[in-house]
């Protein structure tokens, strides 16, 4: 999605700020204006996002996949032999689509000939919002559903849209993004802890909300109204087919206005923003052209700030993309402070609000592994778990590493498997002992080595301890202290992960997380072993048991296939052996999933493409960036691959 100021490319940037005060106990990150919501989607693996936009096609696109929780399975659909509504509307001939709102107000077709969509498109795209509406109305989506289609329509527009980027106008020539297709892909999916989504002036929504841990706060800081220049967009988002006038075809915003947009009303509406606040932090976005200046900005902050907390970070960057700004240079502003108005938490409200991350603290109610583990398949779940079979004897988890996978399976039986044995016994631990004792051994180490966010000695003295006379409580301890909480071990298998300052330590979240995964374990039938992966005997399964694969990949950078760190080298040999151990399964009507990516970063897998070509491939909708696989969207096609 291009959106004017969207904050995509500093968010790495908001975080660093934000690492420098928050302690773990932060759960909530509430993002008033949130625009594209590209800062949303980015902090909800870490906080439960609250987003909000005065737009109405923003909140849909975050209705439909940051605050997604609802069943998308489309079973009405199903019905009418319709199983995957992406591909139908993609599939759909323009011959059966007929003119309507969008062909005639926003294309050559209509009587102004405005020139926002080829005829072809603005056709497509109002058969797909039509059909999407008419399913709502015919009760064959349910509002989840009806939010996913719709944010996947309005993310696709962007793309074939004639326009600089905003919708204030359109091209008078055609730009050749605007002959591509439309076409529908699946939004991914961000709702790792209960997200929420409002549509609401921000000052109306602040005054209800007194318990948010992190605010951020990115008003539409210069004259430029986002209700004229995303007119179109929000136009196909609410389908109410109003008059519209002019050469560019707007309709009435005259009650549309953004009083932050005003010069005359910026800075009052902003000290009545500020003044309601009420969160431990807050972080703010605003510009060297903003309408406020600068100092009285940083005045009016101090005002509403506790003493000493107001905190200035100014970078260049390049803010237009579109060709008709050039190349104009602004500096980014973000001000950090902590306001004098505190969150309203009792120590009831407290309780119920940890209580409650018990419920919520993984994708759609799925348990998170304790381990953050290399190439674990946590955001992937709501993706992976729904194309298993539905009945299974025996799950065996070939490589199951930080057992995401095998303990979100219903089986009658689970074995996890791995050559890392140092997590298996960490595993079997928890397995054994009961959960308040393990907490009791974690808070004694903690309390013994002095453990934190910024006590490296301690942290240096307790790996010492560790590889002296490693146990697994010590070593997840160790963990939680550690550079992005990874297991990491050299040659002799001696613990030697660095220090993750001001970061990595024992937080609620991990307590909740652990707590979690040590009672569904208690509560299955499971086994943990050790052995190289074709060392497993399958002699007792069944037609009715299922083998699941997630080996390290041959094309991708992760730590655990360079042969180094306690691992073993994955090459074309493990590959192959792999290849032909599927195989056998398949042959002997054993059912399996694998999961691989096709191509990264440009290069193909191609043993992997020509193998999986008698069997089922199942493209799945995720980003590497930002995760432990080292990699970017661009070029990464993760697939589940399977023989059923």
């Amino acid at each position: 999605m291009r959106f004017i100021g969207s904050k995509k490319n500093i968010v790495g940037k908001i975080e660093e700020v934000l690492n420098k005060h928050t302690d773990g106990s932060e759960n909530t990150f509430l993002d008033l204006f949130a625009g594209s919501n590209a800062v949303g989607n980015y902090f909800a693996k870490k906080y439960k996002i609250i987003s909000n936009d005065i737009m109405y096609f923003s909140y849909v696109m975050a209705r439909g996949s940051l605050a997604q929780k609802g069943d998308l399975q489309f079973h009405k659909l199903k019905q009418l032999d319709i199983s995957d509504p992406f591909k139908y509307f993609n599939s759909i001939s323009i011959d059966n689509c007929e003119s309507d709102f969008v062909t005639l107000e926003y294309s050559p077709a209509g009587p102004d000939r405005r020139m926002y969509f080829t005829e072809d498109n603005a056709k497509k795209i109002d058969f797909c919002r039509n059909t999407i509406e008419n399913w709502k109305k015919e009760n064959l989506v349910n509002d989840s559903e009806y939010f996913y289609l719709l944010a996947s329509l309005l993310n696709a527009v962007p793309y074939i849209s004639n326009t600089t980027g905003t919708y204030g106008a359109f091209l008078k020539k055609w730009d050749k993004r605007a002959f591509k297709p439309l076409t529908l892909e699946a939004p991914p999916l961000y709702n790792y802890f209960n997200n929420e989504a409002y549509n609401e002036d921000s000052l109306n929504l602040i005054s209800k909300l007194d318990k948010n841990d992190i605010c951020y706060i990115d008003t539409p800081y210069n004259t430029r109204q986002y209700p004229s220049n995303y007119h179109v967009l929000e136009m196909i988002a609410k389908w109410n087919k109003p008059e519209l006038k002019g050469v560019t075809g707007q309709p009435n915003l005259d009650d549309e206005k953004s009083d932050f947009a005003v010069k005359r009303k910026a800075f009052k509406s902003m000290e009545k923003l500020l003044s309601q606040i009420r969160a431990k932090h807050v972080i703010v976005s605003y510009s060297s052209d903003g309408i406020i200046q600068e100092e009285d900005f940083i005045n009016l902050i101090k005002k509403y700030a506790k003493p000493n907390t107001f905190e200035e970070y100014k970078f260049n960057y390049r803010k237009y993309k579109s060709k008709i700004y050039n190349d104009k240079k602004v500096s980014e502003i973000l001000f950090y402070f902590q306001p004098k108005q505190e969150p309203k938490i009792n120590k009831r409200e407290e309780s119920i609000h940890l209580n409650a991350n018990l419920n919520v603290n993984s994708p759609q109610g799925y348990i998170k592994s304790p381990l953050n583990y290399v190439g674990g398949k946590y955001k992937l779940l709501p993706q992976i778990i729904p194309l298993f079979p539905q009945e299974i004897t025996t799950f065996i988890d070939l490589f199951s590493g930080g057992a995401n996978i095998g303990i979100n399976v219903n089986a009658d039986k689970i074995v996890f498997n791995d050559i890392n044995t140092k997590i298996n016994e960490f595993f079997r631990y928890l397995q054994e002992n009961d959960i308040d004792d393990i907490l009791t051994q974690i808070n004694r180490y903690i309390s013994q080595y002095k453990l934190s966010k910024t006590n490296e000695e301690g942290f240096k003295k307790f790996r010492v301890a560790y590889n002296e006379n490693p146990n697994p409580i010590m070593l997840y301890t160790l963990v939680s202290y550690s550079f992005n909480y990874q297991f990491r071990f050299n040659n002799d298998m001696k613990f030697n992960n660095p220090f993750g300052r001001n970061r990595s330590h024992f937080s609620k979240r991990m307590e909740n997380n652990l707590i979690k995964f040590t009672k569904k374990l208690h509560q299955i039938n499971a086994e943990f072993v050790d052995y190289y992966f074709n060392k497993l005997n399958f002699d007792n399964l069944d037609n009715r048991s299922f083998v699941y694969a997630d080996p390290p990949y041959l094309i991708t950078t992760g730590s655990y296939n360079d042969g180094n760190r306690g691992f073993v080298n994955w090459t074309k040999k493990q590959e192959k052996q792999l290849y032909d151990l599927l195989d056998n399964l398949s042959e002997n009507n054993i059912r399996f999933a694998l999961s691989n990516v096709l191509e990264h970063k440009g290069i193909k897998n191609e043993s992997l493409i020509r193998w999986s070509e008698k069997y089922n491939v199942h493209h799945l909708n995720y980003s590497y960036s930002n995760s432990s696989h080292n990699t970017t969207h661009l070029g990464s096609d993760e697939v589940l691959i399977t023989n059923y």
